[in-house]
């Protein structure tokens, strides 16, 4: 189980995203967070896996690295997401496949290596959990950030906070930047997906919304980042509409 550091033990670019979001104390009071999700984009396609869990209910765990999706190819499939391992279970429980260490299935993938189920379903569940924890996890041990330089765009200036994940945290990449506006919430998010070759994304986050006491983006929109940092408008690579978002 994951210990989370006291917001104070932060830099204050993290310190200002973690209240902003509803503040620590208040993330503290839950041990789940569960949405239904709507998802599109190119890649699903790309990786041979479309529809597969296109309208599913994603439920991640915040006190480690856990995450589900239900229904994952079938209505009685869910998929389980944690430490070193990938699995597809029946909703009784039953492992119906399984693999361990699942990152290094992908080694040699590029963006357009098609991926099987195990695959798609490790993808998904680091991908939601760490977005559905931003910007807690910024507070997990082994992880650091530091303020740079800041970014404008569109006519807005963000604040970027470069964060550094440690190899016990299955995400995009190792080092990962998260943009905020002035008021702390988190408007876009660039990394790196080392399972597909490193293919560079700026993943841009909209309505946000308070559930529970929490501060939750419901919209999810992932580009391809370009060599100076700017995004290209299309193709539309992932999207992710969150709703009937709950905490428990």
């Amino acid at each position: 189980m994951h210990q989370y550091r006291e917001e104070n033990t932060l830099n204050k670019l993290a310190e200002l995203a973690i209240s902003a979001h509803g503040g620590m104390k208040r993330w503290r009071e839950y041990n789940r967070m569960s949405a239904h999700q709507m998802v599109g984009g190119v890649l699903w396609s790309m990786k041979g896996q479309d529809a597969i869990i296109n309208d599913s209910r994603v439920t991640v765990e915040l006190n480690r690295e856990w995450a589900s999706h239900n229904p994952f190819g079938g209505a009685d499939r869910r998929s389980v997401l944690e430490a070193g391992r990938v699995a597809i279970e029946s909703l009784s429980g039953e492992v119906l496949n399984e693999r361990l260490s699942p990152r290094n299935s992908f080694s040699g993938h590029t963006l357009q290596t098609p991926w099987d189920e195990l695959q798609l379903a490790y993808f998904a569940g680091y991908a939601m959990w760490t977005y559905l924890t931003t910007p807690f996890l910024f507070a997990l041990p082994g992880v650091e950030s530091e303020e740079i330089e800041s970014w404008a765009e569109n006519g807005k200036t963000w604040r970027r906070l470069q964060v550094k994940f440690p190899d016990t945290i299955a995400t995009h990449s190792e080092q990962q930047t998260f943009y905020f506006d002035e008021s702390g919430l988190v408007q876009r998010h660039d990394y790196d997906v080392d399972i597909a070759g490193g293919s560079p994304a700026a993943h841009y986050t909209y309505e946000h919304q308070v559930v529970e006491g929490i501060v939750v983006p419901l919209k999810h929109r992932v580009l391809i980042r370009q060599p100076d940092n700017n995004a290209l408008a299309e193709p539309l690579v992932v999207s992710v509409d969150l709703d009937e978002i709950r905490f428990s």
